[in-house]
């Protein structure tokens, strides 16, 4: 029996203990699971992103946020799926290891790591952005500030790390759903300076729905598919969750009215109140929305829900690298150094390290804040959907096996697998095709075998050192 097979076994009977199989606390309850959920498909890409997006596609932009939110679900309750089998913290590496190989394991917890303390990088500097709106502070000291207050709530307890993610998530969610009832006030009663002009009618107007045709709303896919990066985080909560058998499946389940409110019923209302030719980019909707209405801190506001997302991001990212490394290292595929947990529970090497990247980074970027450091950027999206198809593979893969009476059913299968798989797996393709197309974002692609190639060579090395890091490592 492998180790990943007792893992089974073990979690499947104590998935309610105080105390996960891995040494982890089970301190995350279900309304901070819910609201973790939440926050990940919420980010900087709707606040500020969809700008660009609004400029590229149109109207048509709704459409594409549906079909993308469609995949999204889908590869949701692939995960939700695998989940069920086996809740892990180190899921997308565990999975990988187990139904494609070690060495997918060992790409896939790395490439996962890399993407979090890239992405930490890229939002603390963005936080201490946002902070000089209102004060004239150095933006080093911001980022360390938010660097070291974040790493502390990380290290204190899972718990605390729910908690602050469930206020930064509510932070955003109050943000849109507020956004929402303001604009449809004003469709329904015309109050405020944009009441004389604001109508649905602007979905098909100047220009049709469709004013840049489909190869328009076909370039705004990858801009799409970035502002769901992290999705998937609740996937790495498995391991902490006071009852994963059932709170993670709720939490999946509410993907399709998440995206439908938040992203569908936001643009609806905002391309509803605002013309759709009048948005730039590089402008917050958000921002343009409010300027329309004569709302003149709506740049404020929304300053200040772009810096919580931006701390949220943070947040995960600090407690995602620290499961990710520690799950490496228990597979013999990492430094022995990263098993370590503090008394509560959290791993504290693996955590200290990546805030000290990012730490690192922040000054990188501050000092040279070109184009050698922009590539290390754009390589964080490309490396964020590759979670995404390993989850999908390992689907396909599991649902092959269990429905064979090799391993056991999942309580949670996903509705039309594998097939449902196979169509977000070939949607994924043509948005890596579409980033290939689009130069702005190409670079990802050119920075990707790069990476492949390091985690070729040093697996090669690790292979011959440590043979039992190429295989499932005993615990």
């Amino acid at each position: 029996m492998t180790s990943v097979q007792v893992n089974e076994q073990h979690d499947g009977s104590e998935a309610g203990a105080a105390t996960s199989s891995e040494g982890y606390q089970r301190g995350l309850g279900s309304r901070q699971i819910q609201m973790i959920a939440i926050g990940g498909a919420i980010g900087t890409g709707l606040f500020l992103g969809a700008g660009k997006a609004i400029s590229k596609a149109g109207p048509s932009l709704i459409l594409a946020y549906a079909i993308a939110g469609l995949v999204i679900f889908f590869i949701m309750r692939a995960l939700g799926e695998l989940l069920m089998y086996r809740p892990v913290s180190g899921s997308f590496s565990e999975y990988a290891r187990e139904f494609i190989g070690p060495f997918a394991g060992y790409v896939t917890g790395w490439t996962y790591w890399l993407f979090w303390v890239v992405t930490g990088i890229t939002e603390v500097t963005a936080a201490a952005t946002y902070m000089t709106y209102w004060w004239n502070i150095p933006q080093w000291l911001s980022a360390l500030v938010f660097t070291v207050i974040l790493y502390g709530v990380n290290l204190i307890s899972v718990k605390l790390f729910g908690e602050l993610e469930f206020w930064f998530s509510m932070v955003k969610v109050t943000a849109i759903i507020g956004m929402i009832l303001i604009c449809a006030g004003i469709l329904t009663l015309g109050f405020s300076e944009a009441g004389d002009t604001a109508t649905v009618a602007h979905l098909w107007d100047n220009g049709g729905f469709f004013p840049k045709g489909i190869k328009g709303t076909l370039m705004t896919l990858q801009i799409v598919m970035f502002a769901f990066l992290a999705v998937e985080l609740v996937g790495v909560t498995a391991g902490e969750s006071k009852d994963p058998k059932k709170v993670l499946p709720k939490a999946i389940n509410t993907v399709p009215w998440r995206i439908a409110v938040f992203y569908i019923g936001a643009l609806i209302m905002i391309l509803s109140v605002v013309p759709w030719n009048e948005f730039q980019p590089g402008v917050s909707p958000f921002v343009a929305a409010f300027q329309k209405m004569g709302l003149g801190i709506g740049a404020a506001i929304v300053n200040f829900v772009v810096l919580t997302a931006a701390l949220s991001s943070c947040n995960s990212g600090m407690y995602s690298t620290g499961r990710m490394l520690r799950d490496l290292a228990l597979n013999g595929q990492g430094p022995k150094f990263f098993t370590k947990l503090t008394r509560s529970g959290t791993p504290l090497v693996g955590t200290t390290v990546s805030a000290a990247l990012m730490l690192v980074g922040v000054w990188i970027n501050y000092q040279w804040p070109g184009e050698a450091f922009n590539y290390v950027v754009s390589f964080a999206t490309i490396s964020g959907m590759w979670a995404w198809i390993v989850i999908l593979v390992c689907q396909i893969r599991y649902r092959a096996k269990a429905d064979r009476g090799e391993l056991p059913q999942s309580s949670f299968r996903a509705p039309g697998a594998p097939w449902t798989s196979w169509f977000s797996l070939a949607f994924i393709a043509l948005v890596i095709v579409m980033m290939g197309i689009d130069k702005d974002t190409r670079v990802s692609l050119y920075c990707a075998p790069f990476w492949a190639l390091i985690l070729g060579v040093s697996y090669l090395v690790l292979r011959a050192r440590n043979p039992e890091g190429a295989a499932f490592a005993k615990r």
